[in-house]
């Protein structure tokens, strides 16, 4: 039986999508206080908002602001754990 094709390339075929190379890209993100990481995920969603960029360009800004919510997330998640440890509360009180 013969190979069935796709018109489109497989993730790997497409430049910049394999993991290694998202995340090089965005290492840097671990090390930003949550003020400059949610200042830059405002300036990546206003990138992507404009749909200036070329179809690559918006792939990387997407990743991009991916890994900075995420950071914005852990530092949100930590600030609410330190908050339940002052309190003498666990995480699932603090949710409540």
């Amino acid at each position: 039986m013969p190979k069935q094709t796709s018109s489109s390339p497989a993730p790997e075929a497409v430049p910049g999508a394999t993991t290694e190379t998202r995340d090089d890209a965005n290492a840097d993100v671990a090390g930003l206080s949550y003020e400059q990481a949610r200042d830059e995920l405002v300036a990546v969603v206003t990138r992507l908002e404009s749909g200036a960029e070329s179809l690559e360009e918006s792939l990387a800004l997407w990743e991009r602001g991916e890994a900075l919510a995420a950071r914005c997330q852990q530092w949100l998640d930590g600030a609410r754990e330190r908050l339940a440890a002052a309190r003498g509360t666990s995480d699932e009180d603090a949710d409540a």
